[in-house]
């Protein structure tokens, strides 16, 4: 490792081009083939790891805002298509309570509301025979 301090004025020089191509929009995608024949000094790379940085703090992953992009942008079903008022209806009616049932070999089931009272199995006579 050197004793020898970096020159300042070189990184400085560096982020000032940078921030003026970052405006400009004059840089290739970052990681595009590109982008990673620039020269590592060239300021162009630094503007585009700058514009991707950006872009990842606003929306995320990439992937996955293309796959939300495409998601949105489907194709959905034509109202003729879809559910009628009258089986929507239909499916939105209550349906009746699920009726609960003890099983063989299963410990006791407390009925909801049912102030501590317990299903518990019983032997039909045909399991007893």
């Amino acid at each position: 490792m050197s004793d020898e301090a970096p020159d300042v004025d070189v990184f400085v020089q560096l982020w000032a081009a940078a921030r003026i191509l970052y405006f400009a929009k004059d840089f290739p995608r970052y990681g595009s083939a590109e982008w990673q024949a620039l020269h590592p000094d060239d300021p162009r790379r630094l503007a585009a790891a700058l514009a991707a940085a950006e872009l990842w703090r606003k929306y995320g992953d990439e992937e996955a805002l293309l796959a939300w992009f495409r998601e949105a942008s489907r194709a959905r079903p034509s109202l003729a298509e879809r559910r009628t008022k009258a089986e929507l209806d239909e499916a939105a009616k209550p349906q009746p309570a699920h009726q609960l049932q003890a099983t063989p070999g299963w410990p006791p089931i407390r009925v909801p509301g049912g102030n501590g009272r317990y299903l518990t199995h019983t032997r039909s006579p045909q399991e007893a025979a």
